[in-house]
């Protein structure tokens, strides 16, 4: 090969190279980098204000379907028991059984447990993120009006106190998952169930791990 050709083709490798940048800006390369893995673990459990979600979104299959089952407790009945570890949510019902719904729980280091109060009661709450959350996911909005598109979901219960509620989600594919930071998600038409169901002043029993 001639040094004329080798050089027109080097100078042509170069040009194709040179057309990289450009061609990633108007999109015609669809690969994209993956951003780093703190980022990424962020942005994936990081709440979607916007997105719509209507409170007639239930989980109707597999284990996180809201059902009857054999539940042994000395609590009266009404008492609201959670075990975060076991992903549910149960209304004692006496008898030996109890409503059990699937719900999403704090991701590790934010779990907790303890005993507490419905101090109050919601429908389609505004949703104000804490300085400690703000912190962490700074893109968050500051306030957002309840409705559809709030990740407060349909309905709120606050739980004495604490920061923490159980609410419901426009999210509800994170049912069953350690994703929130210290509350308790339900999908939209299961926290409406539950809603009708606890009075303020229930009783709730947050457990992290099961007990026998």
């Amino acid at each position: 090969m001639s040094n004329t050709i080798r050089s027109a083709l080097r100078g042509l490798l170069v040009s194709s190279l040179g057309l990289l940048p450009a061609l990633a800006l108007s999109g015609a390369v669809t690969a994209q980098p993956r951003p780093p893995a703190g980022m990424q673990e962020t942005m994936d459990i990081g709440d979607e204000p916007g997105r719509v979600s209507t409170e007639e979104v239930s989980i109707t299959d597999g284990p996180y379907a809201r059902q009857m089952v054999l539940f042994r407790s000395n609590e009266a009945p009404g008492t609201v028991v959670i075990h975060s570890g076991e992903r549910f949510l149960y209304i004692v019902q006496g008898n030996g059984r109890a409503l059990r719904y699937g719900i999403g729980v704090g991701r590790e280091g934010f779990t907790w447990s303890g005993q507490v109060q419905i101090s109050r009661k919601s429908e389609w709450p505004d949703w104000r993120p804490p300085p400690e959350m703000l912190q962490r996911q700074p893109y968050l909005p500051r306030f957002m009006a309840g409705g559809p598109g709030n990740p407060m979901g349909a309905r709120a219960l606050y739980l004495g106190s604490t920061v923490f509620r159980i609410h419901g989600t426009n999210q509800p594919e994170t049912i069953g998952q350690a994703i929130s930071s210290g509350c308790f998600r339900l999908a939209n038409g299961d926290i409406v169930d539950l809603y009708e169901r606890v009075p303020l002043g229930t009783k709730v029993i947050i457990r992290h791990k099961a007990t026998l």
